[in-house]
C-alpha cells in the first residue's frame, strides 16, 4: 500500500486535551497509522489552558489562517506540538477556546458551541490546504466536525490539496449529536437548499451529526456491534432511519488501546509491576490501594472496582441498587468518577457508612485510576449502551476482570465466561437490570474463589491483544478502498 497523507480533525486528542474516549482515539490511532508508514497530521483547537496543563511543548508555526465570519475576517495563528513524530496542529482563537472547560463549564455547555466548532471546522480545512501535499483522507470525529465533509464537497473541492480527498466520519457516541436552533443557519455560509431532512435538518433544528453522516464518503462507529445497534430504535437516538438510508457506507471498527502507555509491567504509578505469567505483583497493588484509601487489609474478599462517568448510560442506577448487598457480603468496592450530583452524593453516603469496605473519589485522577485498575479483582461496566468503551480494555490489560453488559464494544471485546470458559476474559449479562447484574457478579466472585480457574481467566485477559495494530490496518483498508 502506497503511503497516504491522512488528516485527523477532532475537538480533542490525548495527551493534549481530553474529556473522554474520543481524545484517546484521536491521539492514539494517528500514532499507529504513522508507525505503519503513513503521513498523519492531527488538527484540533488550541485550548490554551488544557494543553498548557498537559505539559506538552507547543511552538508557534508563524503561519495563520483567515476565516470570514459574520462580516469580518478572523485570523487564527497556528501552533504545533509533536507527539511521537506526529504533528498536532493547534488552531488559536482565544476568545473561543481559551476557556476553563472544553465544551462548557462544569455540568453545562457553552451557548456558542455551534459557532465555535463551525469556525474550527473551516479553519481546519484551510489548514489542511497548507500541509504541502495533497490530502488523501480527511478523518473527522463526532458532531464538532460534522460539517467538514459537507464543506469539503461544496466549498473546498476546487482547492488543489483537497480536490481528491475522501472523508471519513466517525461516530463515537450517537447520543451527542450537536443540535442547535435554526437561527444559526446564517453562520453556515451554505446554500439554504441543504437544510432539509435528507441532510442536516432535524425537527426544525441544525443537526451536526446528520451533516457528517449525509456528506461523508464513509461513516464508521467504534465497534461492530454498535454499528448494528444504532440502526435500531432502541439505540438509534431518533437517527436510526436516517442511518438506515446510509447503511451501505456504515461500518464498525473497534477501538484499540495504547498498550505501551497502559502496561502494568512498567507503570510507575502502581505499587508493583506485573505481567503475563508474572501476576504476583497484583497482590502488592491491592494491598497498597487498601492502605491508600483506608480500606481494610483483606485478601479474603474480592475488590470490586469502577472508573466511570456517573451517568445513566453507564448503568450507575444498577450499581447503586446492588452495592448494599455486596457490602453485606463483605466485598470491598473502590470507585472513581464524577457526574450526576445525586449519584455522587449516594456513593459518598455509602462509602461513609462503611469506610473500611468502600471508597469513592469524586472526580478524575489518572494516577489513582491506574492504581485502581492494578489493584482490582473485578471491574464493573453495567452500561446501558457503550459504543466501544476503553475501561474494559484497560482493566483487562491490568488483569482486572470485567463484568459487563453485553452491548456495543463491550460485547465485541469481552469473551464471556459462560459462553467460552477456555478463552474467557470476563463475565457478561444481557438485560439492563439489577438482578442480571448481580447474577453476573455472583458468577465472577464464585470463579474468583477458585484460584486456579481465576488465574487462567486473568491470564487470558492480560494477554488479550488490545493494541491499535489490527484496528489501524482495518482503517487503512477502508481508506484505500475509498481511493480506488
Amino acid at each position: 500500500m502506497a503511503p497516504m497523507n491522512i488528516v485527523f480533525i477532532a475537538s480533542e486528542a490525548a495527551p493534549l486535551a481530553k474529556t473522554g474516549g474520543l481524545a484517546d482515539v484521536a491521539g492514539s490511532l494517528p500514532l499507529a497509522l504513522s508507525r505503519l508508514g503513513h503521513r498523519v497530521t492531527v488538527i484540533l483547537p488550541y485550548y490554551r489552558k488544557q494543553i498548557g496543563a498537559s505539559g506538552a511543548p507547543v511552538n508557534a508555526m508563524n503561519k495563520a489562517v483567515t476565516i470570514w465570519v459574520d462580516g469580518v475576517n478572523r485570523t487564527a495563528p497556528l501552533h504545533k506540538a509533536v507527539v511521537e513524530g506526529v504533528d498536532f496542529i493547534l488552531v488559536e482563537q482565544d476568545d473561543l477556546f481559551a476557556r476553563d472547560g472544553i465544551y462548557g463549564p462544569a455540568g453545562g455547555a457553552w451557548e456558542d458551541n455551534f459557532p465555535r466548532y463551525l469556525f474550527f471546522s473551516r479553519a481546519a480545512l484551510e489548514t489542511s490546504c497548507m500541509l504541502g501535499a495533497p490530502v488523501d483522507i480527511l478523518h473527522c470525529h463526532d458532531w464538532q466536525t460534522g460539517f467538514i465533509p459537507l464543506l469539503a464537497k461544496t466549498q473546498y473541492q476546487h482547492r488543489t490539496h483537497l480536490a481528491k480527498a475522501k472523508s471519513v466520519f466517525t461516530i463515537h457516541n450517537l447520543a451527542y449529536q450537536g443540535c442547535f436552533p435554526s437561527f444559526w443557519l446564517h453562520r453556515l455560509g451554505l446554500p439554504a437548499d441543504y437544510y432539509h431532512t435528507g441532510c442536516y435538518e432535524f425537527y426544525s433544528q441544525i443537526n451536526c451529526m446528520k451533516a457528517g453522516i449525509a456528506a461523508a464518503d464513509h461513516v464508521t462507529t467504534v465497534s461492530k456491534t454498535y454499528a448494528e445497534e444504532i440502526l435500531t430504535p432502541e439505540y438509534g437516538c431518533a437517527l436510526n432511519g436516517f442511518l438506515g438510508d446510509h447503511k451501505n457506507k456504515l461500518s464498525g471498527i473497534v477501538n484499540g488501546l495504547d498498550i505501551e502507555n497502559w502496561d502494568p509491567s512498567g507503570d510507575s504509578a502502581i505499587a508493583a509491576p506485573f505481567g503475563p505469567g508474572k501476576l504476583a505483583g497484583k497482590a502488592a497493588c491491592k494491598a497498597a490501594l487498601q492502605a491508600e484509601t483506608g480500606l481494610s487489609s483483606d485478601s479474603e474478599q474480592p475488590m470490586l472496582t469502577m472508573i466511570s462517568r456517573l451517568a445513566e448510560q453507564k448503568g450507575v442506577d444498577l450499581l447503586l441498587d446492588c452495592i448494599p448487598g455486596w457490602l453485606q457480603e463483605g466485598y470491598q468496592i473502590a470507585i472513581l468518577g464524577s457526574g450526576e450530583p445525586a449519584w455522587e452524593a449516594a456513593l459518598h453516603r455509602l462509602a461513609a457508612e462503611r469506610p473500611q469496605q468502600m471508597y469513592f473519589h469524586a472526580g478524575f485522577d489518572e494516577g489513582l485510576a491506574r492504581r485502581i485498575y492494578a489493584a482490582g479483582d473485578i471491574f464493573l461496566m453495567p452500561s446501558r449502551f457503550e459504543p466501544c468503551g476503553l475501561g474494559q480494555l484497560m482493566a483487562m490489560r491490568y488483569a482486572n476482570i470485567p463484568v459487563v453488559r453485553a452491548t456495543g464494544g463491550l460485547k465485541d471485546t469481552v469473551t464471556d465466561y459462560a459462553q467460552d470458559r477456555n478463552n474467557a476474559t470476563g463475565f457478561a449479562f444481557t438485560e439492563p437490570n439489577p438482578d442480571a447484574f448481580r447474577a453476573a457478579l455472583d458468577s465472577a466472585v464464585e470463579t474468583w474463589r477458585k484460584p486456579i480457574v481465576w488465574k487462567h481467566v486473568m491470564g487470558n485477559a492480560i494477554k488479550r491483544d488490545s493494541s491499535w495494530d489490527a484496528s489501524a490496518n482495518s482503517y487503512l483498508e477502508l481508506y484505500a478502498s475509498l481511493n480506488d
